[in-house]
């Protein structure tokens, strides 16, 4: 959850409880996977797929298994697809843990985000074609699998020419980006723009965006001993100003302020005294004018469900931006979906600057 703090703001919560269902493997593994009895759809099942399952909540690296799933046959109205890079989320572990706002029936498998390449199609499918690249609609799909037979609806088609970690990582942190610096201010070339976790997903594609928009982003991250080059990569993709959180409180702030002009909107994904300190630095602060509210991406996509163009031009704006090399993935760790230990154990880690993918 992310809170924009501006003049006026939105927020929301979502359920999502639908699940990908999977199909066939078709390459070697290095380890037996265990099969799996449950299926996401009735009806009998003639191929299976390799899928991270997990059965209950607890620690990701207890509870997710590698499991061979069985898979349908694809109806009218569905797609076949292979899946081709799931990234790892924090909301991805946060719902293998049990304590996400949104939480999937039992067994179920993990993975929000990713993109897939359809196989097949219905025969009254009309929008795709074998070959596409889709990504999907909503959370809650269950993405780290090897391939999955979904309904048209709830994909999305993307360019197959842009590269696969952009696509991979596309529906939710730059999505999230674009809409709060969208949707909560009126921002010009020549505003700014302050944020914390600006090393995080969504903070590199809040950098991204504004930089293509002319907006000034002051980027503040906490302080670690590779400071000095991680604020270089942040510089390096277009942040006007990185700074460490105990730089807030400090004067070097008025000296920034002599170059940079005050912030319109704050975007917060700490909270705590983070976001107290993000609140002083605002230009409508001394006007008592400032409202903070939750933004979800989730609930945006499903408050826009009835009328897909909102999110199809959405989509291709920041698919212009990655053809145009103005829009990258974050850092990224590509990892072979057998080794989904070594991933989830990285992804857990403190202080970690690379998001692990997984590829299929």
């Amino acid at each position: 959850m992310w809170f924009p703090v501006r003049l006026a703001c939105l927020g929301g919560r979502a359920v999502c409880d639908r699940g990908f269902v999977g199909a066939i493997l078709q390459r070697p593994r290095r380890r037996e996977a265990k099969v799996s009895p449950f299926s996401h759809s009735a009806g009998r099942c003639a191929q299976t797929c390799q899928a991270l399952v997990y059965r209950k909540h607890g620690d990701p690296s207890r509870v997710v298994e590698l499991e061979d799933v069985p898979v349908p046959q694809t109806g009218e109205k569905d797609v076949l697809v292979k899946l081709l890079a799931s990234p790892i989320n924090p909301s991805d572990i946060n719902m293998i843990q049990g304590t996400y706002a949104i939480l999937p029936d039992l067994p179920a498998v993990g993975g929000n985000e990713g993109v897939a390449q359809v196989l097949e199609v219905g025969s009254q499918v009309k929008s795709l074609k074998p070959g596409d690249w889709v990504i999907p609609r909503d959370a809650g799909l269950g993405t780290w699998r090897t391939e999955a037979v979904l309904a048209e609806d709830d994909v999305i088609l993307v360019p197959n020419g842009i590269p696969l970690l952009s696509a991979a990582t596309l529906g939710v942190n730059p999505c999230t980006a674009f809409r709060m610096l969208s949707d909560f201010e009126d921002l010009r070339p020549g505003d700014s723009v302050i944020q914390n976790a600006a090393n995080s997903g969504v903070g590199q594609a809040v950098i991204q965006i504004a930089a293509a928009r002319g907006i000034n982003t002051i980027n503040v991250i906490r302080d670690r001993p590779d400071f000095t080059q991680l604020c270089d990569r942040l510089k390096a993709i277009g942040a006007s100003h990185v700074i460490k959180e105990e730089s807030l409180r400090r004067p070097e702030m008025k000296e920034l302020f002599k170059t940079c002009s005050k912030p319109k909107l704050a975007l917060n994904g700490v909270g705590g005294k983070s976001a107290t300190e993000l609140l002083r630095h605002l230009h409508a602060l001394i006007f008592k004018n400032v409202k903070v509210r939750g933004f979800w991406v989730t609930q945006w996509k499903r408050d826009h469900s009835h009328d897909g163009r909102a999110f199809r031009a959405m989509v291709d704006d920041l698919c212009s931006l990655i053809q145009k090399g103005k829009l990258t993935a974050p850092a990224c760790t590509e990892v072979c979906l057998q080794d989904y230990e070594k991933a989830l154990g990285a992804a857990l880690q403190p202080f970690t600057s690379s998001k692990q993918v997984l590829i299929m």
